[in-house]
C-alpha cells in the first residue's frame, strides 16, 4: 500500500538553538521558539536580515548543527528519530559554490547519486544536466565552470536522489539577470511536478513573484508567516505622488492635515490608505492651496515596504 503524502512538507516545532559561549563571548541565541508548517507543493520563502536565522534554520534541517531543544520534522520524518529518511527527503543547494574542482558534473552527480544509495539503473544523471542545461558540459572540469554553472551544477546534485523538498538558500547570489531567468523556469518546472521548494533570498522582488507563502524570521525569531497575497494586503499603505509646476520650500499650510511628505521642490508625496484613498480630495486641496498639477502617480507597497517594516518592528 502506497503511504499518504504528508500535508506539510516541513513541520517546525518549539525549535531553539543556543550556541555556547565562552570566556569572551556570552552564549548566543540564534532561534527562539521557531514554530512553521510548509505545506507540501509550496513555494515558500523564508526571508530575514543578514544573521536573522535563516542559514540556522537550514542546516539543522540538513543535520548540519544540532538544535538545542523543539522538534523538526522534514516530510514527516523527525530528523533525529528518522535521520536517514528527513534527509533522504531533502535536497539543499547552499549558499558557497563547494564543488571540487577537479571533478566534472558528471562526476560529481554520480557521485552524490553513489552516497544516496541511488542504484545505478535508476540514476538519471543526463537527464539533470540537460535539464539545468549542462549537457555540454557534462565532462568538463568544474574549474572551467562559469559561477553560473557552477550554481546550477549545484541545484543538480541537490536533485539526484528525487527529494520531495528542494531548499534553495540564496541560489542567485551573484547570477546574471539571464541565469537567474533560466533557473526560476527550472524550478517552477519542480514546483508544478509536485516538489517543495523553500527558498531564501535577499531579491526581495524575486521572492514576492515566486514565493505563494512567506515566513520573515528576524533575531531569531518568527515574525510572521502568511500567504504572499495577504502579507502584501496587510500593509494598508499607498503613496499618491503629485507633481506640481512650481518650486516649494515646505509643505502649504492647507495640505498639512494630509500625511504628505514634500519630496523635492516639485512633488508632493501624499502617504494614505487604500482601503479609504481620497485622490478627488486630495487633489481639491491641492488646487485650493493655489498649486497646478502636472502629473499624478500612485505607488503600491511592495515586500520591500513590508519586510522593512516588519524587521524593524522587530529590533532588540
Amino acid at each position: 500500500m502506497t503511504p499518504s503524502l504528508p500535508e506539510f512538507a516541513i513541520e517546525i516545532s518549539g525549535l531553539n538553538k543556543t550556541y555556547a559561549g565562552n570566556s569572551i563571548q556570552p552564549p548566543q541565541e540564534a532561534l527562539i521558539n521557531i514554530n512553521l508548517k510548509i505545506p507540501r507543493s509550496a513555494f515558500f520563502g523564508l526571508l530575514g536580515p543578514n544573521g536573522a536565522g535563516k542559514s540556522t534554520i537550514i542546516n539543522i534541517m540538513a543535520g548540519l548543527v544540532i538544535k538545542s531543544s523543539g522538534d523538526v520534522k522534514v516530510w514527516n520524518y523527525d530528523i533525529e528519530k528518522e535521520m536517514r529518511q528527513a534527509r533522504s527527503s531533502i535536497g539543499i543547494v547552499p549558499q558557497e559554490l563547494n564543488i571540487d574542482p577537479f571533478f566534472t558534473p558528471r562526476e560529481v552527480l554520480e557521485t552524490q547519486a553513489g552516497l544516496y544509495g541511488v542504484p545505478k539503473s535508476e540514476r538519471r544523471t543526463e537527464d539533470i544536466l540537460d535539464a539545468v542545461r549542462l549537457l555540454d558540459k557534462a565532462d568538463s572540469y568544474a574549474r572551467s565552470l562559469s559561477g553560473g554553472m557552477r550554481r546550477r551544477m549545484l541545484v543538480a546534485k541537490a536533485m539526484v536522489h528525487s527529494p520531495p523538498i528542494l531548499v534553495l538558500d540564496e541560489p542567485t547570489a551573484g547570477v546574471d539577470v539571464e541565469l537567474r531567468q533560466q533557473l526560476w523556469s527550472y524550478i517552477r518546472g519542480l514546483r508544478d511536478q509536485g516538489t517543495t521548494i523553500l527558498l531564501t533570498t535577499h531579491y526581495l522582488e524575486e521572492a514576492e513573484e515566486l514565493c505563494d507563502q512567506i515566513a520573515i524570521i528576524n533575531h531569531g525569531r518568527l515574525v510572521t508567516s502568511q500567504k504572499t497575497d495577504d502579507l502584501l494586503r496587510s500593509l494598508d499603505s499607498k503613496e499618491l505622488i503629485v507633481t506640481i509646476d512650481q518650486a516649494l520650500s515646505a509643505v502649504p499650510e492647507g495640505l498639512v492635515n494630509f500625511n504628505v511628505d514634500l519630496s523635492n521642490s516639485h512633488k508632493l508625496v501624499f502617504h494614505v490608505p487604500p482601503s479609504e484613498m481620497p485622490v478627488e480630495a486630495v487633489m481639491d486641496a491641492v488646487r485650493q492651496a493655489g498649486l497646478s498639477i502636472i502629473d499624478l502617480t500612485t505607488k503600491e507597497s511592495d515586500l520591500e515596504d513590508i519586510f522593512l517594516m516588519m524587521t524593524q518592528d522587530h529590533e532588540a
